[in-house]
């Protein structure tokens, strides 16, 4: 009968730690670590309570028709590309930049999904830029962030951020170099290789994707000038991931600045686990579906109307 009676206990206890977590999480907006604490379980032990909840009808959710709707875009893409995972971002095209809202929304999803003390990879760009600062703002515990490429200044946090709460793993070098013999030689010097070691061992990669026009990144910091951008729309190029350029079917274009990049090249991006893109506007749209063409993301992080314009250009 003791025995008995334990068991009950223990079931009894079990649910009422789970409604507690439930409660903190989605009533008062606790982290998942916070509960951690507050309940003196793990964290590991916060997401089996919350996941009981869900499956044994502790916590169900009504789905607004607009979020319902949504939701199917963002399986439509999931099924259409061939990817792990997608997020929509409702109504952020209307937005004369719609960076600050995807960056905002990658932040979230990247800390939902981020374990403690977990390496991320992370390209250089406005949009990454705004979630890198967002990340490490919002992180409980000190980030890993490992950049994808030189350039260490585009790392940096910019100078709106009170708190920067992330550990940097900088590839020692400049973006883009004077000659192809300067690249190889600083390549193989023992920093940079260390860093390059390490982004194929990061849990995830975020990469911001380029497009063809005047607003580009590349442009704007100088990195191109405007006859190599011509000279690029001339070869066929509509895009770019990590500074390395591609055409409408997502194929790498071979051009001699590839010889004095300081970047992860596409083929290793191809590689790696859980590569989240985040890009958005109309403007955009051409360059994303080329890269969603490429087989270089794994989860996309968009708006809705961008998302819209990308399965209907993706029909047969």
């Amino acid at each position: 009968m003791d025995e008995r009676l334990d068991k009950i206990d223990k079931l009894d206890y079990e649910h009422i730690l789970m409604v507690k977590a439930v409660w903190y999480y989605y009533i008062e907006s606790y982290t998942q670590q916070n509960i951690s604490k507050l309940l003196g379980v793990s964290r590991s032990k916060v997401i089996s309570l919350l996941e009981r909840a869900r499956q044994t009808g502790v916590i169900q959710f009504n789905v607004r028709q607009e979020s319902s709707r949504r939701m199917q875009v963002e399986q439509d893409m999931i099924a259409r590309f061939g990817l792990s995972d997608a997020f929509i971002v409702p109504g952020a095209s209307t937005l004369t930049s719609p960076n600050e809202s995807i960056a905002q929304a990658a932040a979230m999803y990247i800390l939902r999904r981020a374990e403690d003390n977990a390496f991320i990879n992370m390209g250089y760009g406005d949009t990454t830029s705004r979630i890198l600062n967002h990340l490490a703002t919002a992180a409980e515990s000190p980030l890993n962030v490992v950049s994808l490429t030189g350039g260490v200044n585009y790392y940096l946090p910019n100078t709106r951020s009170n708190v920067f709460n992330a550990r940097l793993y900088l590839i020692p070098s400049p973006l883009l170099l004077s000659g192809g013999e300067l690249r190889q030689s600083l390549r193989q010097e023992p920093d940079v290789e260390e860093i390059f070691r390490m982004i194929p061992l990061s849990s995830m990669s975020v990469v911001g994707i380029g497009s063809m026009n005047d607003q580009a990144t590349i442009m704007k910091n100088g990195i191109l000038n405007q006859n190599d951008f011509t000279f690029l729309k001339m070869q066929g190029a509509v895009g770019d991931v990590l500074s390395h350029f591609f055409d409408k079917n997502g194929d790498p274009i071979s051009i001699s600045l590839e010889d004095r990049l300081m970047s992860t090249p596409l083929e290793e991006l191809r590689k790696l686990d859980n590569v989240i893109g985040v890009a958005g506007g109309v403007r955009k749209a051409e360059a994303i579906l080329a890269a969603l063409r490429g087989g270089y993301l794994d989860v996309l992080i968009t708006d809705e109307d961008t998302a819209k314009l990308l399965l209907e250009a993706a029909e047969p």
